[in-house]
């Protein structure tokens, strides 16, 4: 099974893609600029900056050729040297170096470099759920090689998407109501939705957006034992009962198995997983306990993250992305009234 492409790359992006080094292994666009949300003009759209992730199997050897070609991307740590950048990138924050606010081809841009190998990890066990929660969502892939354990990985991490809303979920639910679930795995405990972000991102993520989801997941949804999917009616029907969610906790990557061992296990009494998680599908609180998990991961994350971005982007980018998050959140803010 394979991710589907949810559009072929057109002449624009093979140009943005052409302006780097082509050892990439995966790379795809993201976000409101590629995929309209609810409550943006398709004049907004057009002007949005775009978001891309590249994975690269050597980024020692592509941060050299990209400071080479494009060294005005990058902030003062250019002066550090490609084997620095890449230390950087790897050893700190979600395993992700990102250069921002990028004029290329008459657009603005912003494009994040992560080694495969840490995308891969990150896709199979959720380590940071940086990446993989942004490959929970619809994305545009431009370029992707022929790796089976890449491909494994990028459905794999599609399969634990769907399981752990399942857990979070009520018996009975509607594609809307999963797919909402989904798009807010990756937000949750992320401290940027208090600050600088649309409080109804995940919402207009999903509304303008339930053709792309469906394509996403509808081979999972009607392969998967554990749910009876309805596509015609849009609802789905989930096995509740301790031995389905033990099944289900089961199947989680491994990350998460350990925060949740984390958050119910008291310190010194060191159960093993599968007794840990075997108490949890009983609990009737078995989804919070989940909910809670997921948000550990993506705090620490997204704080790191964010920190190391300061660096990565130097303080005038800084402060000129922070000034444009903050008025999409007041936009977002100012629509809600006439949307209620």
């Amino acid at each position: 099974m394979t991710v589907p492409a949810l559009q072929n790359s057109s002449v624009f992006y093979r140009r943005i893609i052409s302006l780097f080094p082509q050892d990439i292994s995966l790379a795809f666009a993201y976000g409101s600029a590629v995929f309209r949300q609810t409550g943006t003009s398709q004049g907004q759209v057009g002007k949005n900056m775009l978001d891309f992730i590249f994975a690269v199997d050597d980024p020692v050897t592509w941060h050299t050729m990209n400071l080479i070609e494009n060294r005005k991307h990058y902030s003062l740590l250019k002066y550090l040297g490609p084997k620095r950048i890449s230390n950087i990138q790897n050893d700190y924050g979600a395993g992700i170096y990102f250069n921002t606010l990028v004029p290329a081809d008459d657009r603005v841009i912003k494009y994040g470099v992560i080694s495969t190998d840490t995308l891969i990890d990150d896709l199979f066990h959720w380590k940071t759920l940086y990446v993989a929660g942004r490959l929970h969502k619809p994305v545009r892939i431009l370029l992707q090689n022929d790796s089976g354990k890449l491909r494994a990985a990028l459905v794999g991490n599609l399969k634990s998407a769907v399981i752990a809303s399942f857990l979070m979920l009520p018996e009975s639910f509607s594609e809307e109501d999963l797919f909402l679930q989904i798009a807010g795995l990756s937000y949750s405990g992320d401290f940027r939705m208090v600050i600088g972000e649309d409080k109804s991102k995940v919402s207009n993520i999903v509304k303008d957006n339930m053709p792309h989801f469906r394509k996403l997941y509808n081979n999972i949804l009607q392969e998967c034992p554990q749910v009876v999917y309805k596509p015609q009616q849009g609802r789905l029907e989930v096995d509740k009962s301790p031995e389905g969610q033990f099944t289900q906790l089961m199947a989680l990557p491994r990350t998460l198995q350990q925060q949740i061992t984390r958050l119910v296990d008291p310190p010194g009494k060191n159960r093993d997983v599968e007794e840990i998680l075997l108490q949890v599908a009983q609990d009737p609180d078995c989804g919070s306990v989940v909910q809670q998990g997921i948000s550990s991961i993506v705090k620490t994350s997204s704080i790191t993250q964010s920190a190391k971005g300061i660096a990565t982007a130097g303080l005038v980018k800084t402060v000129s992305y922070s000034v444009k998050k903050l008025q999409k959140m007041w936009r977002g803010w100012r629509r809600k009234p006439s949307q209620s």
